[in-house]
């Protein structure tokens, strides 16, 4: 069986790095997906899903370094599933409102946005920074 989950959005906040006991650096950034369509009434519906992304290792110390509020970043990795219920993260905000959490273990992840885009918030399709593929360093027989 082989999973994988491709999102393209932009960053809601600056990213969190920490590190495990065993000094392992682990980064982690929310990302917004937008999606827009029109009803069967006629009105136009704007959708946004949040995803939290957690990165490991050197790619966890380069999207530290690169991503930022309102870049726009390509995540290619897996749905983390809660242990509890299979599904979502379900948690409860101070009020008490039930909330849920799609988390992402990135294998991959892509800067969109140029480093000023970035910083403004703005971003385009073109790819404008480096990418950074979180597998260990590999000997390449070439």
């Amino acid at each position: 069986m082989y999973q994988t989950l491709i999102l393209v959005g932009n960053v809601g906040k600056d990213p969190e790095m920490r590190y495990t006991p065993a000094g392992q650096p682990v980064t982690t950034f929310n990302v917004a997906t937008n999606r827009q369509y029109t009803s069967n009434n006629g009105e136009t519906v704007k959708e946004t899903i949040w995803f939290r992304v957690e990165t490991w290792g050197k790619q966890a110390e380069t999207c530290n370094q690169y991503v930022k509020k309102g870049s726009k970043v390509l995540v290619e990795g897996r749905l983390k599933a809660d242990n509890a219920t299979g599904g979502p993260r379900i948690w409860n905000t101070q009020d008490g409102t039930p909330r849920a959490s799609f988390e992402v273990y990135a294998n991959t992840v892509r800067f969109l946005s140029s480093r000023s885009e970035g910083d403004s918030g703005g971003g385009s399709n073109d790819f404008a920074g480096p990418s950074f593929t979180g597998a260990p360093d590999e000997d390449i027989p070439f």
